[in-house]
C-alpha cells in the first residue's frame, strides 16, 4: 500500500498516458514556428537571387547586341568594296575578268558598277570604258568582239583616246583571236606590258592611260594553258583593284 498521491502502481498492461507540462508544449511549439520562419526566410532569398540573375542575363543580351550593333555600324564602307579606302585625289576602282565563257565581267570606278553581267552590257571579247581622268566621270563603255568581229572597230576606238582619259580593260571568252599588231602597240602605248603576247582565251584585266612615264602598275594577264587552266578549256578569272591618281 501506497502513501497518498505518491503510491503509483499498475499491474498487467502499458502504463497510462501521461500528459507534457505545459512549459515543454509550449517551448516545442515556438521551436517549430521559429524552424517555419527560418525555412521561408531562405526560400524567399533564393527566389529572390534567381529572380535577380535572371533579370542580369535578360537585361545585358540587349545591351550586347546594342553594342556590336554600334561596333558594326562604325567599320568604313570602301568604294567598289576595295580592302581599303583611296587617299584624297585617287579614285578607287576595281575590275574582274570573266569566267571562261560563263560569268561576264565587272568594272566598277568610284563605287560606280559600270560595266557587269547584271547590267547585261559586257560581251565576248574585250570590254572597255574610258574615265576621265580629272573629274572621275565615266565618258563611254564598249565591247568588242575579238573572236569573229571588226578589229578595225577596236583600232579606231582606241585611237580616239585622249591623254586626259582612264582607260579599264576586262576580257571575256576570247581576247586575242582577232588582235592585230596595230591594237598590240595601241595598248602599249597606254601603258601595257601583256598586249603584246595577248592571244587565244588568255584573261587579262589592265588600267592605264597616255602619256605614262613607264609601264602601267594596274595589269594582270594568265595564259591560256591546258596544263593550269582552272576551267576546262580557260584559264582562272583575273581580280584587279586599286587607286589611282587623279589627273591634274
Amino acid at each position: 500500500m501506497g502513501l497518498g498521491f505518491l503510491d503509483i502502481t499498475h499491474e498487467g498492461g502499458p502504463p497510462p498516458y501521461q500528459k507534457l507540462p505545459q512549459e515543454s508544449r509550449g517551448y516545442t511549439g515556438g521551436l517549430l514556428r521559429f524552424l517555419a520562419l527560418i525555412f521561408a526566410m531562405v526560400s524567399t532569398w533564393l527566389f529572390i537571387r534567381e529572380y535577380i540573375n535572371f533579370n542580369i542575363k535578360t537585361l545585358r543580351l540587349p545591351r550586347w547586341i546594342g553594342s556590336a550593333h554600334k561596333n558594326s555600324s562604325q567599320l568604313v564602307k570602301t568604294k567598289c568594296g576595295l580592302s581599303k579606302s583611296c587617299p584624297d585625289n585617287f579614285f578607287a576602282f576595281k575590275i574582274v575578268s570573266g569566267a571562261a565563257n560563263v560569268v561576264g565581267p565587272t568594272m566598277c570606278f568610284e563605287d560606280q558598277m559600270i560595266m557587269s553581267p547584271v547590267k547585261n552590257n559586257v560581251g565576248r571579247g574585250l570590254n572597255i570604258v574610258l574615265v576621265d581622268g580629272t573629274k572621275g566621270a565615266v565618258l563611254t563603255q564598249k565591247s568588242f568582239d575579238m573572236y569573229s568581229g571588226d578589229a578595225s572597230l577596236l583600232e579606231k576606238f582606241l585611237k580616239e583616246i585622249s591623254g586626259d582619259m582612264l582607260v579599264l580593260v576586262a576580257s571575256y571568252d576570247d581576247p586575242g583571236t582577232k588582235m592585230t599588231e596595230e591594237i598590240r602597240k595601241l595598248f602599249s602605248t597606254l601603258g601595257s606590258a601583256h598586249a603584246e603576247q595577248l592571244g587565244f582565251r588568255d584573261s587579262w584585266v589592265f588600267l592605264g592611260a597616255q602619256n605614262l612615264q613607264s609601264k602601267s602598275p594596274f595589269e594582270q594577264f594568265l595564259k591560256n594553258n591546258p596544263e593550269t587552266n582552272k576551267y576546262d578549256g580557260w584559264p582562272e578569272l583575273l581580280e584587279l583593284e586599286g587607286c589611282v591618281p587623279r589627273k591634274v
